[in-house]
């Protein structure tokens, strides 16, 4: 709060690929408009202080030459190194932005040995749960009369990233957390979100298609949220972009389109 009634907001990004571009820009413009003062460092493997892309950063390229005084720090390196640099750093910034998931399975039970601080501000990006969609469903649907949902999301990984190899993003590689089970958790944080928290789970996912990836393109999981049964479908190959929710309740379906932002409630039809 000092730093930022002096107007001014020091930040650090960990990793400099396409999402942590994107971050810089958007934050670029917010502190613009706010009149805030943006100071910004680059933790990256490799130091490179004469490319004109980083000329504008601090660059560092080890953690132990990272100053302690961040006002928040970004982690948007590949998935496999969110949490090791995150559990690295959480003593050098007062907020976090972590790029989801903020872990692979096998950190999952190191959770318990990290001090947060009540103070601060941790936040994973799963920003689907705030949209005007489900928003409106958080707030409006009686979950109680749901009895099956069903969530697909589809999608072709060669469109994701204009003018850039597929196979070598870290979506495509098993050993950096590629993988749609892991890639592609918005669909079980919104469920979680707005229905509560499974009480059982069956997965299945393997590599199918033929993508030039080793990272699982498919991920079908069967679920319990108490007595509501749960589908979801995840995917790399889809020709067709899909984000859609279907919710069966006693007298009702309702379809949610999340790219177009809409919602059918068929009873009314």
């Amino acid at each position: 709060m000092e730093r930022i009634m002096r107007n001014t907001l020091n930040a650090c990004f960990v990793g400099y690929g396409s999402i942590g571009k994107r971050h810089i820009k958007n934050l670029k413009s917010i502190c613009a408009k706010r009149g805030i003062n943006l100071s910004i460092s680059l933790l990256r493997h490799c130091k490179n202080s004469n490319s004109q892309t980083t000329q504008e950063f601090t660059v560092y390229s080890d953690i132990s030459e990272l100053p302690n005084n961040f006002d928040v720090i970004f982690i948007t390196n590949p998935t496999k190194y969110h949490f090791s640099y995150f559990e690295k750093l959480i003593n050098k910034g007062k907020h976090f932005f972590i790029e989801k998931p903020i872990c692979t399975p096998y950190y999952i039970n190191k959770f318990s040995n990290l001090k947060f601080n009540n103070d601060c501000v941790y936040y994973v990006a799963c920003p689907l749960r705030y949209t005007s969609l489900i928003q409106y469903l958080k707030d409006n649907l009686n979950t109680e009369n749901v009895i099956s949902i069903r969530a697909i999301c589809s999608s072709y990984l060669p469109n994701w990233r204009p003018n850039t190899d597929y196979r070598k993003s870290y979506s495509a590689i098993k050993e950096l957390g590629g993988g749609v089970d892991l890639d592609l958790i918005h669909e079980w944080d919104y469920i979680k979100y707005i229905f509560g928290q499974p009480t059982k789970i069956q997965l299945l996912k393997s590599k199918i298609s033929n993508l030039e990836i080793d990272a699982p393109d498919i991920a079908i999981y069967i679920a319990r949220i108490k007595d509501l049964f749960v589908e979801i479908h995840l995917d790399y190959f889809g020709r067709k972009d899909q984000r859609i929710l279907e919710i069966y309740t006693n007298d009702d379906f309702i379809e949610c389109d999340l790219i177009k932002n809409q919602i059918h409630f068929y009873k009314t039809l």
